[in-house]
């Protein structure tokens, strides 16, 4: 880091004709040795939570090795292959129940809306189809309330599943448990945004009217926000040091080649999709809406407009095929493989598909600096589901991946065994107590987890 004499503000934006643009952490913000060490001891933490429906091939993504053994060095399955760029910074944890998720006596069939909407929460979720659901406080959220007051937005929704109700849900429960797992309140649950468009406008603005011409009339545009604000941005490049001037540079290329990828996929709306029609602003792929997506996601990580998400690969009993990948039926039907092994494998591909897209995530945060360190040092990510095995909808064992230093405080690179039915809570207290807020229970949890730092 280089330290200087001249001081930038943390929230120095770019501004030209209504637009604004925020900066992400540059040298020139830490104006003396003292800060820079402060920063340093202190750096900024965010947090993720990354949902996959369904469950997934137990058999190809669990690690091999002692079941004896506490801790032992993660190798990488075939499924789990695509994060070996960071595997130094990856933990799977297996041994992990979300028991709240079980039905009561009584209750029947619902687990896949009982997976989603306890997986956050830790809490038994009340079995109605009305508007008197009831859940409860998602952890994502206990962290949004303390480090959303430094930032823009508390936090952010992503999904890559429509989140128009369409298709069936649980029977017996609304259709609202299982389109997100963040919940403000236990009777207030957090819609997700699956509109690359509507993700960029809530992180950079749009047009000031809220008329439906005035607002296609933005959207037909092909002037960047980035134009609006050239030349804030050549005056404020004038004032950097060259490092500084290359982060700005990088950034700058990241925030106009989002806005190319969502102009091209609204310019390519109106084709003819093999499957199912998409709406205006979603690439035809799920690969290229997944990167999309994480791309806004980093560079709202980056910009420090929030320090907290929760991003949904798909909704629970989600259909979705993946012809590009050679994945014809509908995922929901392959997790019911009923142990057939083409069924396992067509489960296991969709598996390291999203893997594959968590990988290249996870990769862009290593590779974007953040203070001293990366932004995915600074971070804590938490992968995962509600199912382990979809066929038997079984809510103990869960898969589990745990990404990110925490500022140092989370080692990596570590197949983690804990005692069987460990509530998976018990990783949610960890977690709080490693983005420096912690409490003392949450959900069902019986305590912390443990080894997260060192064995």
């Amino acid at each position: 880091m280089m330290i200087t004499n001249r001081t930038l503000p943390r929230r120095t934006v770019l501004r030209g004709l209504g637009a604004s643009l925020a900066l992400p952490l540059l040298d020139g913000m830490v104006p003396a040795f003292a800060a820079a060490r402060s920063a340093a001891a202190r750096p900024v933490r965010r947090f993720g939570a990354i949902y996959v429906p369904n469950g997934v091939e137990m058999r190809a993504w669990t690690p091999p090795g002692p079941d004896d053994a506490i801790s032992t060095p993660l190798e990488l399955t075939p499924v789990l292959e695509p994060l070996a760029p960071v595997r130094e910074r990856v933990n799977i944890l297996t041994g992990l129940a979300d028991k709240v998720a079980i039905p009561r006596e009584g209750e029947g069939v619902g687990d896949h809306a009982r997976a989603a909407s306890t997986w956050l929460t830790g809490v038994h979720v009340k079995k109605t189809e009305g508007a008197d659901i009831r859940a409860g406080v998602s952890m994502d959220q206990i962290a949004a309330r303390a480090l959303g007051q430094e930032t823009q937005l508390a936090s952010l929704e992503l999904a890559i599943d429509s989140v128009e109700v369409l298709g069936a849900c649980d029977q017996g429960y609304s259709c609202a448990y299982a389109n997100t797992i963040a919940w403000r309140t236990p009777t207030t649950p957090l819609p997700m945004e699956n509109n690359p468009r509507a993700v960029f406008e809530r992180l950079f603005g749009a047009t000031d009217s809220t008329d439906v011409k005035a607002r296609l009339a933005r959207l037909r545009q092909d002037r960047s926000i980035l134009d609006f604000v050239t030349d804030e941005a050549r005056g404020l490049r004038r004032t950097l040091g060259a490092g500084d001037r290359l982060k700005l540079t990088q950034y700058l290329d990241a925030v106009r080649d989002v806005e190319r990828r969502i102009r091209m996929a609204e310019a390519q709306s109106d084709r003819e999709l093999p499957v199912v029609e998409q709406p205006v602003g979603i690439p035809d792929t799920f690969e290229q809406h997944c990167r999309l997506m994480f791309d806004l996601l980093l560079l709202a990580y980056q910009t420090d407009l929030t320090r907290v998400s929760t991003f949904m690969f798909g909704r629970e009993v989600s259909g979705r095929s993946f012809p590009e990948i050679g994945v014809p039926g509908g995922h929901h039907g392959y997790s019911h493989h009923q142990n057939d092994p083409e069924n396992l494998a067509m489960l296991a591909r969709i598996n390291t598909h999203h893997i594959r897209q968590l990988g290249y995530f996870l990769e862009r945060m290593q590779a974007t600096p953040d203070g001293d360190g990366s932004l995915l040092d600074h971070s804590l990510f938490v992968y995962g589901s509600g199912i382990s095995d979809g066929n038997l909808h079984f809510h103990l064992d869960l898969p589990t991946l745990l990404a990110g230093g925490a500022a140092g405080s989370v080692a990596g690179g570590r197949h983690l065994r804990y005692p069987s039915d460990t509530p998976l809570t018990n990783l949610h207290v960890a977690v709080l107590d490693k983005l420096g807020l912690p409490v003392e229970s949450f959900g069902d949890s019986t305590g912390t987890l443990g080894y997260l730092s060192e064995v």
